[in-house]
């Protein structure tokens, strides 16, 4: 048989269509596959599309070979299911097993819940019974109330409540009493002030008598003697020109409390007197009363932690001030004139006062200068300042005034920055004999500011800066955060001219050569090569400077230009 090219063509060009599809479609070298079929079926219809002759032939072929493929696959399934249906049969005596057992558990789980059921009744009838047969005792189990030697016992526990209630009521009065009692502490404190008062006039009538005394005793001894009644004139001129002041008179009266306060036994029984009243009214609840008297206390016996610990752990009504915050206003309000809390009650007062917001209390008590000041205290009004911005302003300048009180110069100089002050905490740090270079790089740390940095590092008046620009570029370029600040100082020198940064250089008299070198080394590490060769530069252009060096006679090469 003869085939031509282009058959030649069709059949090569439809091999490789076949072999491509099935190696698209990832058919199987060899068995039976749905996916070849699919493949063959359709060169297939290719060929008869493009026979003529044999076209009817080629039809009748294809129609027995698809007849053939569907009886393979119809008996393919018959098997598979076959397959299935004997694997289920095969899995059925595992199943009636599995429900057997399934089945067994659950008859003895019913076995179970009947038994539990039974008994659930037997106790409800027992308490039916027993409540038909008495009432309940309370504190008293059921299998106590038939036991006699439990309730002989629960008799006596009884017992011994009742005595000591009735032991306590025989320490009791009624209000009626208690309000006459308060009535009639309430007069002696009154009678004790018109006391006091008519004593303290009496003190001062005793303090002029007693100036008229000794006047007149020493106008004895005088040669020539003077007459009495000018004597007596001069006395009393001299009484009205040195009379005590307003301020005079109340000082007086608490030197004369103070003198006067009852000793021994009086003492005694006026401190018990006030702690009882103290504890009845902390008892009571009665927050504020128990904070005055606390305040008030003589000798200042309940001014302490333990006291404030007392109020700190106990809470008012719902809508109440604090008691804590009570006790520490009745302690403001009754400080004493020119005297001031310790430092522990000073700080809890602080802390309190900011807790609750009442930062003008706070502002009250430092400018009155009724508190001790510490670096504690300040420490807490520079954290409060930074967690509360409404009142940062005032806690800040409040926390200064601690600091100032305290001699911390470093602290008060970082509050003054904080505030925005900075040409004011630069002044203050120049003129300060106790700040160091390290506590301007301290100051500088926690506040970086370029400004501050040219005022401490620019030469006043022929003076040094009090911080030389050498150690604070090289101390600062150092320090990854504070890097930045150090390049902006160096750039605003430059930015001036060159013969600016090589007048710095020159007179900063406190920066050897190799702090210089390595502020070049470090301006280097950070990609700043012009800050780099610019410092470099400067310092090679120095007379008799041939090459720098790290070590010490580097260092003695360029000593002279320092000084």
């Amino acid at each position: 048989m003869l085939i031509t090219d282009s058959d030649d063509m069709f059949f090569q060009s439809l091999y490789e269509f076949m072999e491509h599809e099935k190696q698209f479609l990832q058919c199987p070298a060899e068995g039976p596959d749905e996916l070849r079929y699919i493949v063959y079926r359709s060169a297939f219809n290719q060929v008869i599309s493009r026979a003529t002759a044999y076209k009817r032939l080629l039809l009748t072929i294809k129609t027995g070979y698809d007849d053939v493929i569907r009886e393979l696959q119809r008996r393919e399934d018959e098997v598979r299911t076959a397959q299935r249906t004997l694997a289920a049969l095969k899995s059925h005596p595992k199943s009636l097993m599995a429900c057997q057992r399934r089945a067994s558990q659950l008859r003895e789980r019913i076995s179970v819940l009947l038994r539990e059921t039974s008994d659930v009744q037997e106790e409800m009838k027992k308490q039916k019974s027993c409540r038909k047969q008495s009432t309940w005792i309370p504190g008293v189990t059921v299998s106590d109330s038939e036991d006699d030697d439990a309730l002989d016992r629960h008799l006596k526990h009884l017992e011994a409540q009742r005595d000591a209630l009735m032991d306590k009521k025989s320490h009791c009065v009624s209000l009626e009493v208690k309000a006459e009692l308060d009535r009639k502490l309430q007069d002696a404190e009154q009678h004790r002030d018109e006391l006091s008062t008519e004593n303290h006039q009496l003190n001062v009538l005793n303090e002029h008598l007693r100036f008229v005394y000794e006047r007149l005793c020493s106008g004895e001894d005088e040669k020539p003697l003077v007459p009495l009644e000018e004597l007596l004139r001069s006395t009393l001129e001299n009484i009205r020109q040195i009379s005590v002041t307003t301020d005079d008179i109340h000082s007086l009266d608490t030197e004369l409390f103070e003198d006067n306060e009852p000793t021994g036994v009086n003492e005694s029984d006026l401190l018990t007197h006030y702690l009882d009243r103290f504890i009845e009214l902390f008892d009571s609840a009665r927050y504020e009363e128990a904070a005055l008297i606390a305040a008030r206390c003589p000798q200042g016996v309940l001014r302490n932690l333990d006291t404030s610990d007392m109020f700190g752990g106990v809470k008012g009504p719902p809508g109440s001030v604090h008691p804590l915050l009570l006790f520490f206003q009745a302690l403001l309000m009754t400080v004493p004139v020119d005297d001031k809390l310790s430092a522990d009650l000073s700080l809890q007062l602080v802390r309190c006062f900011l807790q609750h917001g009442a930062t003008q209390l706070v502002s009250h008590a430092v400018t009155h200068n009724k508190l001790t000041f510490t670096e504690q205290l300040g420490d807490a009004l520079t954290e409060h300042a930074q967690k509360n911005s409404g009142v940062a302003d005032l806690c800040v300048t409040l926390a200064t005034v601690a600091y100032e009180a305290c001699r911390l110069d470093r602290k008060t100089a970082l509050s003054m920055c904080r505030r925005g002050l900075i040409h004011s905490a630069a002044e203050f740090m120049k003129h300060s004999r106790d700040l160091t270079a390290e506590d301007c790089i301290w100051v500088l740390r926690h506040s970086p500011s370029l400004t501050l940095l040219q005022l401490l590092t620019e030469p006043q008046q022929g003076l040094a800066a009090i911080l030389s620009v050498g150690v604070a570029c090289s101390t600062l370029l150092s320090e990854p955060q504070q890097q930045e600040l150090a390049l902006q100082l160096l750039d605003s020198f430059v930015s001036r001219g060159r013969g600016v940064l090589e007048e710095v250089i020159l007179e900063d008299s406190m920066s050897s050569v190799d702090i210089w070198t390595d502020v070049a080394s470090l301006c280097s590490d950070l990609n700043r090569d012009d800050l780099s060769q610019a410092v470099l530069s400067i310092l090679l252009d120095q007379s008799g400077t041939k090459v720098l060096s790290p070590d010490l006679e580097g260092a003695r090469l360029m000593e002279h230009v320092f000084l």
